[in-house]
């Protein structure tokens, strides 16, 4: 069972109607879900489904998916479609992780896949993976006092992340996985002690970068949460190589194990499934790399993962409790943002975009906080410089490690930043989003228009706004326009630059 209590406030269970949540985890090995009730303030697990789709076994050298892996895939999450049906659209997620942030294909399979799952697909980073990660191991075994190491190993990527309570410190992704590794040096399905050595030393070179960072760290407690990992700990507890736990010594006896059998098809261990047996080898080497470069003695094992951090951030984005707050937050910080400022364009923002909400068909919660956030983050760009401020705030937000964010909400982000002033570069914006045109330019020019009747950076008049199809109308009242002569010439502008698309703008 999930806990919640971080969450809940006293009397806000939410209705009953809203109380099943599902989280779907389209890993580079495995494709996960699970579906959850909410309960006197916890998460109680009804079901899980895991489906072994190997989707970075269908990543060529040239980075696109193939035909018969991407349909695989979409028959999976089909049957994954079917059984959240009726959950709540608003309490489903889904996230896309390593391979699909390689695949030069990904927008392709995407649009696909969302069309099976009957949701929308997220692709989040590594960072943000190893830190969902966290919260998922966080939740299934919590314990506030101890510092603990997280290592989960998929198919294309390994997660590394010690934090202590629900709170994340290090993460990090690094490029090796046990699909990847057993492609590279297992494919035909020998294991030689030549071939285990080469891909130990690789995976030993993509922990070089973090070796001492996480030593010097340290950490009390080392935790497994991966398939891979959970499959190595069934194998050398049933061999009574260890009790509970994969020790070093364990982990040494089962790769000399491995060696001796010589081939997948010849290992005789009765835990290890037929569908996991083909990418045993890279797991291995894998685990006995991070082992030796962080100097592990033993490592425990969770049953919480990615798809559970999931589950939990979800119950907590509908209880008002946002991570994504907390990462704007910082960055308004970090950046030295005028605050007051921003606060006041964001006031207006929600004005207007009250008024032509209805009309423009946009979203009264997602699109509302993107709004918000673009609001307060629109000057970042100037802690690098004044020209071109815009641009430069944009290539923060889409290249910054943004904890709480999907790929897609950044470049979404960036583009909101990026399009607040001066001329409406649209192609490559939607290029980069894959947002349509229709909710992303509404968003952009309510932002737009919110920053421009701020300018003076002091307080400003509110104009009352209505939407009539793709017009925007700002009625001021009586002659206030004709006083502000620059307002009105700010906004004649702003109806030059809105020229470029469908959308008008009146004003009196």
């Amino acid at each position: 069972m999930l806990h919640f209590s971080r969450f809940c406030r006293t009397g806000s269970i939410l209705p009953n109607k809203n109380k099943s949540f599902a989280a779907v985890d389209l890993g580079s090995n495995s494709f996960h879900m699970v579906v959850a009730n909410l309960v006197d303030g916890r998460a109680l697990i009804v079901d899980r489904i895991k489906e072994m789709v190997r989707l970075a076994g269908g990543l060529g050298a040239d980075r696109y998916l193939n035909e018969e892996t991407m349909r695989s895939a979409l028959q999976c999450l089909q049957r994954f479609g079917q059984r959240i049906v009726s959950v709540p659209a608003g309490n489903i997620r889904a996230v896309g992780t390593n391979t699909l942030r390689q695949a030069r294909n990904s927008a392709e399979f995407l649009a696909a896949a969302e069309r099976a799952l009957g949701h929308n697909i997220e692709i989040i980073s590594g960072r943000e993976e190893a830190r969902l990660v966290y919260l998922g191991v966080a939740n299934t075994i919590f314990n506030e006092t101890d510092r603990r190491l997280i290592v989960d190993i998929g198919g294309g990527s390994t997660e590394l992340v010690i934090g202590k309570g629900f709170d994340a410190g290090l993460t990090e992704s690094l490029f090796m996985g046990c699909v990847s590794l057993s492609r590279r040096y297992f494919a035909d399905g020998e294991i030689t002690a030549r071939r285990m050595q080469k891909a130990r030393i690789l995976a030993l070179q993509e922990m070089e970068t973090v070796q001492q960072p996480y030593r010097d760290h340290g950490w009390d407690k080392a935790i497994g949460a991966s398939g891979t990992i959970h499959a190595i700990l069934d194998i050398v507890t049933a061999q009574g190589w260890s009790d509970a736990v994969i020790t070093a010594q364990a982990l040494a006896r089962l790769r000399e194990a491995l060696i001796a059998a010589g081939h997948i098809d010849r290992l005789q261990f009765e835990p290890l499934s037929a569908n996991r047996r083909p990418v045993f080898a890279g797991g291995v080497a894998v685990l006995s790399a991070v082992f030796e470069a962080l100097g592990i003695e033993a490592m425990e094992y969770s049953d919480g993962a990615l798809r559970e951090g999931l589950l939990y951030e979800q119950i907590g984005r509908r209880h008002q409790r946002d991570v994504r707050d907390k990462t704007v937050a910082r960055l308004i910080k970090r950046y030295s943002v005028d605050k007051t400022h921003a606060d006041r364009v964001e006031s207006m923002a929600g004005a207007i975009f009250k008024d032509v909400q209805s009309a423009w068909g946009l979203d009264k919660s997602a699109d509302l906080k993107m709004i918000r956030w673009a609001a307060r983050l629109h000057e970042i760009g100037l802690a690098v410089a004044h020209s071109q401020y815009h641009k430069h705030g944009a290539y923060l937000l889409s290249h910054s490690d943004m904890p709480g964010f999907s790929r897609q909400e950044q470049y979404v982000l960036s583009a909101l930043v990026r399009l607040h002033r001066r001329k409406l570069a649209l192609e490559a914006v939607e290029r980069d989003t894959g947002q349509g045109a229709r909710g992303l330019l509404g968003m952009i020019i309510i932002l737009r228009l919110a920053i421009l009747l701020n300018r003076n950076r002091a307080t400003a008049k509110m104009p009352r706004a209505a939407a009539n199809g793709k017009t925007i109308e700002l009625d001021f009242g009586g002659a206030w326009l004709a006083e502000h002569p620059l307002t009105e010439a700010d906004l004649e502008t702003e109806t030059a630059y809105l020229a470029a698309t469908d959308y008008k703008l009146r004003y009196r």
